[in-house]
């Protein structure tokens, strides 16, 4: 089991953000605000299928994951309404969230399906989260020239995420869930998050005015294909999820603790009720 800690951010989301706050990057920012375009909705979902998949285990196995799904719950919460509120500056920038509107049709089609299929496709997209995650957190150059809230909001998030990789991963598994269908949704998430963010992005630019300026297209190669590249840091931690023995902690990093424990004046613990 994993053990999780819901924390409150300690940070100020009402004064407006820049039109290109991450460090004054067209290209960062606009891929950086499609992201955050798709986590509301994209964490509701999180919660419902990881809260579905726990009340389908037997009654004897639920005392080994209540404490872990109980903090998941809570920290996918947090970042849903966090980024509710970053969002909506993104809103007062003339910018559109149509991934939001697209991805809540797509949930809604599983609505009533067996709760493995739902817990497939969390553990996957928990995987994308986990290696863009441990890509941020080793190079936090990236956000360079932004300022300090919003980097930790962003570094926050991202040492989170690290943190609860294996729950979704761990409820599939315990609930009989298979190699076929595991990877089978992980090849379908990604054409679908991969085709969505870059939609939303291309979108941002060009509410932003930014998409067809030749710097624009500069940053895109360098941020996606450059030294520090996403692309190039994470094409064989994704690959690592085709094979039939993967588990999320083989991908071993300390980067996520480290991070929380630098920046533990960033965060408090959120006390739960007993």
């Amino acid at each position: 089991m994993t053990e999780l800690v819901v924390r409150r951010l300690l940070i100020d989301l009402e004064t407006p953000l820049a039109r290109h706050w991450c460090g004054g990057n067209a290209f960062a920012t606009a891929f950086f605000n499609a992201l955050s375009m798709s986590f509301p909705v994209g964490e509701q979902f999180f919660i419902d299928s990881v809260r579905n998949g726990f009340k389908a285990l037997h009654l004897e196995d639920q005392d080994s994951y209540s404490d872990e799904v109980q903090n998941f719950i809570g920290q996918e919460a947090t970042h849903r309404r966090i980024h509710g509120l970053f969002n909506a500056h993104l809103a007062n920038h003339g910018l559109v969230n149509d991934w939001a509107p697209r991805a809540a049709a797509r949930m809604a089609l599983l609505a009533g399906v067996n709760p493995l299929h739902p817990l497939a496709i969390t553990a996957a997209n928990e995987h994308f989260t986990a290696i863009f995650a441990e890509w941020m957190l080793r190079h936090p150059a990236i956000l360079d020239g932004t300022e300090d809230r919003l980097k930790n909001l962003w570094l926050w998030h991202c040492a989170e995420e690290a943190e609860h990789k294996n729950t979704a991963f761990d409820l599939y598994r315990a609930l009989g869930g298979n190699n076929t269908w595991r990877i089978k949704w992980f090849r379908r998430v990604t054409l679908i998050f991969v085709t969505d963010t870059l939609r939303q992005t291309v979108n941002n630019l060009r509410r932003d005015g930014t998409l067809w300026r030749w710097q624009t297209w500069r940053e895109a190669t360098d941020f996606l294909f450059g030294r520090r590249g996403l692309v190039r840091h994470t094409w064989w931690p994704w690959c690592a999820y085709f094979k039939r023995s993967f588990h999320p902690h083989d991908q071993v990093s300390t980067l996520s603790a480290q991070w929380l424990e630098d920046h533990a004046g960033a965060w408090a613990p959120v006390q739960r009720a007993t």
